[in-house]
């Protein structure tokens, strides 16, 4: 399969703006088709929207943003992209239809997935031209903050194509999850529709308001499942002996008549129940609102989780790595300049009462173009779990010009010196806009060897890399700021 450098989108809706934010901020472009032009500004609305939280759901260095283009042309989005995420309404027939009429136009080896949330790939993939190519690839809401994506074939599917899926997905953030066999809703909306027909029974028998349901849930197991599934937590519950003990110990629960299978009769009544229960719970705030605060939260929870590597929050650290890395890979290696290693921009929670980019910020950018240059030259996660790593001896700040909120920014860094144990670097924050340095860095650091708790020579290949960084760089002169020591006068 082709390398993803366009995404085209089958229909546009809430799913499909989802898919073009976190595409978009990938560096992925997207060609959005839908057959009402009035969804070109709802799609860009969208995106819009989405920009405030992915800003802030990592601090690795994203490529340049992807290009947004709309048409209702769907044949034409067809022949230009690399991959196809079909979003079009829920109808079988209608579904079949579109995909057999794209299938016809697109190249071979482009690769259609479908958004269903339920409908089984092998009736989808009935009319379609080299069916082998398609698969479902069912999202969740909201589809740039929550990485799952599940990963299902039908009948004529490659596993060429489920791999080739798999990893275009994980390179845009996501958890690709391959459902083995085919069953009507997936995995996880089964499961969610579970906890949805009791949710309806509850409301309809007057046991229980929305409100008072979903407490239920946001106080007690929703904290757990951000983590740990059903399956896990329940195996904890158990005790030493784990699940066996558990399902000894609760499983006889299972007979009695706590649940419902059947969902009950959507009456008139039971609909004027659900409406007045979330619209008490919404307490007049819009969807754009709600949405907004939920991002926020995802947000957060997804950067906690990342401190642990569970959960989303692994998700989040390995594509992290990768954007890292590959930036480590793709900066600028000019002889006659600093090395420019860390691209960013002021965000609006990391100024002061002052409106200024705040002092813990500045030490962190000076810390990600640092991380860059040692993942350069081999000092990554592998190099550490050896046993091996530098650590931060002297820091010097000096803060020279202002920076404000969504100022861009970058740091170049010369490395000054380097023996078998020492690395002396100094950085320089520039102002994107008119290149005026806001603040010079100067640090030592020391390899150390972990285990034994003390200095220890450099790995000879790491030695050697950063050694020709630092040839690269003697001709360089020497920082004015070099040496100084605080309060030394600047002139």
């Amino acid at each position: 399969m082709r390398q993803v450098k366009t995404l085209g989108l089958l229909g546009t809706g809430v799913i499909g703006g989802g898919w073009a934010a976190r595409a978009l901020h990938f560096g992925i472009d997207v060609i959005a088709a839908d057959v009402k032009p009035e969804m070109e500004a709802w799609i860009r609305g969208a995106v819009q929207n989405a920009e405030g939280a992915l800003s802030r759901l990592t601090f690795a260095p994203l490529p340049p943003k992807g290009k947004l283009s709309f048409t209702t042309d769907l044949l034409a989005m067809a022949r230009q992209a690399d991959f196809i995420q079909e979003n079009i309404p829920e109808q079988l027939e209608l579904k079949q239809r579109v995909l057999a009429d794209v299938s016809r136009v697109a190249p071979a080896d482009v690769i259609i997935a479908s958004s269903t949330s339920g409908l089984m790939p092998s009736d989808l993939q009935k009319s379609m031209v080299a069916a082998e190519r398609f698969l479902v690839a069912h999202p969740f809401n909201p589809v740039y903050l929550l990485p799952l994506v599940e990963l299902v074939g039908g009948s004529r599917t490659t596993q060429a194509t489920i791999e080739a899926a798999g990893r275009f997905f994980t390179y845009i953030g996501m958890h690709a999850l391959h459902v083995r066999k085919e069953i009507p809703g997936h995995l996880t909306d089964r499961l969610q529709e579970a906890l949805w027909r009791e949710i309806l029974h509850l409301v309809n028998d007057g046991i229980a308001t929305t409100g008072e349901l979903d407490e239920s849930i946001i106080y007690g197991p929703g904290l757990r499942w951000a983590g740990m599934g059903t399956n896990l937590i329940y195996h904890l519950a158990g005790g030493e002996p784990g699940m066996r003990h558990m399902l000894k110990q609760f499983g006889p629960c299972l007979k009695w008549p706590w649940t419902k299978l059947e969902a009950p009769e959507l009456t008139e009544g039971l609909i004027d129940k659900m409406v007045e229960g979330t619209q008490a719970q919404a307490a007049g705030r819009s969807i754009r609102e709600l949405e907004r605060l939920r991002d926020d939260y995802l947000v957060d929870i997804q950067q906690v989780l990342r401190k642990y590597n569970i959960g989303a929050g692994a998700t989040l650290r390995a594509v992290e790595e990768r954007l890292y890395n590959a930036a480590a890979e793709s900066a600028a290696t000019n002889a006659d300049a600093p090395l420019r290693l860390v691209e960013t921009e002021v965000r609006p929670e990391w100024v002061d009462y002052n409106g200024h980019m705040t002092d813990s910020r500045y030490l962190q950018v000076f810390g990600d173009a640092t991380d860059a240059l040692f993942r350069r030259v081999g000092i990554d996660d592998a190099y550490r779990k050896s046993g091996r790593a530098m650590y931060t001896v002297e820091t010097h700040v000096s803060h020279l010009a202002e920076a404000k909120v969504l100022e861009g920014l970058y740091v170049s860094t010369q490395l000054l010196s380097v023996d078998d144990k020492r690395v002396h670097l100094f950085h320089r924050l520039r102002r994107t806009r008119d290149d005026v340095i806001v603040a010079t860095c100067e640090q030592i650091y020391l390899h150390v060897n972990a285990e034994a708790g003390k200095a220890s020579p450099l790995d000879a290949q790491v030695h050697s890399r950063l050694d020709a960084v630092r040839a690269a760089h003697a001709h360089l002169p020497a920082p004015e700021q070099k040496g100084r020591y605080v309060g030394m006068p600047r002139a």
